[in-house]
């Protein structure tokens, strides 16, 4: 069994979703691929795919083993392309994850772009608002906001994210404004719970961190939600400076509290060590490290 051809055929029936299209696919006849995935599943001894008449569906085996497939063939196609022309030019999958907001507004831009200049470069963007393991998930590229503590991944740091309280202007005309965060526990807030999983904020009073409880009159686990409540001025709210940025800069947040900020998270490009790094993802990582820089996220 030659297992590179195995593998690649066993990927394009995967992508096309039938045996018939990946045969059509690969220029070959259906029991040729047939025969490819049936020696391959004999080789591994486990089922990569349940068959029936009219579908195909990946089993558990069949889903890990995709990845590691995808990860083998664009390595292998990269360093072909790099030992056969004097650059290698990006091309293949890119997988890149962030959360939900900072990817829509700062990782989607820079991958449209990217893909624009990069042509042969196709990209699955993945934004959501939890932590993704990189290599279970066969992620290329990550944006991460807080401390790191996986040491499997290389970290290039790009910026740094306050948490910031913010009123609008005509909720501080009513109400007035904070002082310092003991005024807090007169006001009306506005809590998101991806910042603040309990009714409590943090600051930093001198050299001590306190936690202050808020008297949340919206509670709410989606950002664009909780900023828009807090901008029709119900309340009080804390958010990353970089949520809160664009209604800051227009005017219809204004930052309070500013000297009781504790300590800023760090924002870093990261990806899994590997001692092949393709032309596609170091590419991105590089170009994600200029942009991101650039920004600013205040």
């Amino acid at each position: 069994m030659d297992k590179m051809n195995a593998m690649a055929t066993f990927v394009r029936i995967v992508d096309k979703g039938s045996l018939t299209a990946a045969a059509a696919g690969l220029d070959t006849s259906v029991p040729s691929v047939v025969r490819s995935l049936a020696a391959l599943e004999k080789h591994l001894g486990v089922r990569l795919l349940n068959r029936t008449t009219r579908r195909i569906h990946l089993t558990d085996e069949g889903a890990q083993y995709l990845d590691g497939c995808r990860a083998i063939l664009s390595a292998v196609q990269d360093m072909e392309v790099s030992l056969t022309s004097g650059q290698a030019q990006p091309q293949g999958r890119l997988s890149v994850t962030a959360s939900v907001l900072f990817g829509r507004r700062y990782i989607a831009p820079i991958a449209t772009e990217f893909i624009r200049r990069y042509p042969e470069v196709t990209a699955d963007l993945l934004f959501v608002d939890r932590v993704v393991s990189l290599i279970d998930e066969g992620i290329d590229v990550a944006v991460r906001i807080g401390h790191l503590r996986d040491s499997s991944l290389v970290a290039i740091r790009v910026g740094e994210v306050r948490r910031v309280v913010c009123a609008s202007p005509q909720y501080l005309r009513r109400h007035g404004a904070p002082r310092t965060p003991a005024d807090i526990a007169r006001h009306h807030c506005v809590r998101h719970t991806g910042l603040a999983p309990r009714s409590e904020w943090h600051f930093r009073v001198g050299r001590r961190q306190v936690s202050v409880p808020v008297n949340a009159v919206v509670t709410c686990n989606e950002i664009d939600s909780a900023l828009t409540a807090c901008t029709s001025g119900l309340g009080l709210g804390m958010f990353l400076s970089y949520q809160a940025a664009p209604a800051r800069k227009s005017g219809e947040l204004n930052y309070l509290l500013k000297e009781f900020e504790t300590e800023p998270l760090p924002v870093h490009v990261v990806y899994p060590h590997t001692r092949l790094l393709s032309a596609r993802v170091r590419a991105f990582v590089d170009e994600c490290v200029e942009k991101l820089r650039q920004v600013g996220f205040d």
